[in-house]
């Protein structure tokens, strides 16, 4: 069974960390790439990182450039997003979700949200301010 499993949101004060992650099995890692998508409540779902598991190209939106870092773990088919800097409008629900690496090449573009073939349960990380 394909499973992609989140984890790490919590509780922060404005301009603390948290590292969430992206646990994936039941597919070939290497082929796909992994994205972060985050909803805050009363707001579409939006493409915030995303990182190619073959090339490690990454995306970031322009909200979260300079202060989040995704990184991939290949051996442990694990995707890391490293939130640092957090701001109150960081707060919703995180997903992370996986599209086939032929289908999402270009990385100066927001990953597909209609594209993506899996997707984890969230994440929920609230920053208080």
């Amino acid at each position: 069974d394909v499973q992609l499993q989140a984890s790490g949101g919590g509780l922060v004060q404005a301009g603390g960390s948290l590292r969430l992650s992206c646990a994936a099995s039941g597919f070939t890692f290497d082929d796909y790439a992994i994205g972060w998508f985050r909803q805050a409540p009363g707001k579409e779902r939006e493409g915030v990182s995303c990182i190619s598991s073959s090339d490690g190209s990454t995306y970031y939106a322009d909200s979260v450039k300079g202060r989040f870092t995704i990184s991939s773990d290949n051996a442990k088919n694990t995707v890391y997003l490293q939130m640092n800097s957090l701001k109150p409008e960081d707060t919703a629900v995180y997903y992370c979700a996986a599209v086939p690496g032929l289908y999402y090449s270009d990385y100066d573009k927001t990953p597909p949200l209609n594209g993506m073939d899996y997707w984890g349960k969230g994440t929920l990380v609230t920053v208080s301010s």
